[in-house]
């Protein structure tokens, strides 16, 4: 007989539910061990290679007002890292990517807490006047939405497939005093696997919330719209 984790006992367990209960908590322990090693190895990385150029954007503000600022321009004052998160609407896409939707719709409520420590933009290749509508349509209130249409920041960094098609990319730059260079990609989106790379899932809370559950993820998937109710 192992020892217990803890005292805690729950109504109507049964030995047998406590003993699997154990035994995976076990496992989470050490899945939360792996998360927190990786994360210090992350932290440890080597900085890239300095940016190719200094990206040109286009933005909308929030009173309407056109701008274009560069890459070196989206660092907030007294953060160094920015995260850059590329977003699947392309200038030739009718609606934008259901997944990157959802993920955009929690992300926009911890922006807030985010750019306490690092700064957070989100890059799209349509023009920005159909990002600002999408954006507007869902409600979006903290995101910072910028436009690469007229840039190659998604080829560079690999959010473009050489036909046009988008792709759901997460890199980090930090700044120093010798210049802007590129830290981090979420590169599992580049690995060959059966089904979704889930890349950005430690971002992205909702996949979390259905393993917790018997069901699991199964072939779920988000959608724009959910039985005729939407933004």
């Amino acid at each position: 007989m192992s020892t217990p984790l803890h005292s805690v006992r729950f109504p109507g367990e049964s030995r047998e539910y406590r003993d699997a209960r154990d035994a995976l908590l076990e496992e989470e322990l050490e899945l939360r061990r792996s998360l927190e090693r990786v994360a210090a190895m992350r932290r440890k990385l080597p900085i890239g290679g300095l940016i190719p150029k200094d990206y040109v954007f286009d933005e909308i503000g929030a009173n309407g007002d056109a701008r274009r600022p560069r890459l070196s321009e989206l660092f907030a004052p007294g953060t160094t890292s920015l995260v850059v998160y590329s977003f699947m609407y392309g200038p030739d896409a009718e609606r934008p990517c259901p997944m990157c939707t959802s993920f955009l719709d929690g992300l926009d409520g911890s922006v807030p807490h985010i750019t306490q420590r690092a700064s957070l933009a989100v890059v799209a290749k349509s023009p920005i006047g159909r990002i600002r509508e999408w954006a507007q349509s869902r409600g979006w209130q903290n995101l910072r939405f910028l436009s690469s249409h007229g840039n190659t920041y998604n080829a560079d960094y690999f959010a473009e497939l050489s036909h046009g098609g988008q792709l759901p990319a997460c890199n980090v730059f930090v700044r120093d005093d010798g210049g802007i260079r590129h830290f981090y990609s979420a590169e599992m989106l580049y690995v060959p696997v059966e089904g979704h790379t889930r890349h950005v899932d430690l971002l992205w809370p909702i996949w979390s919330f259905f393993d917790l559950t018997p069901e699991g993820r199964e072939n779920w998937m988000p959608r724009l719209v959910y039985d005729g109710h939407g933004r």
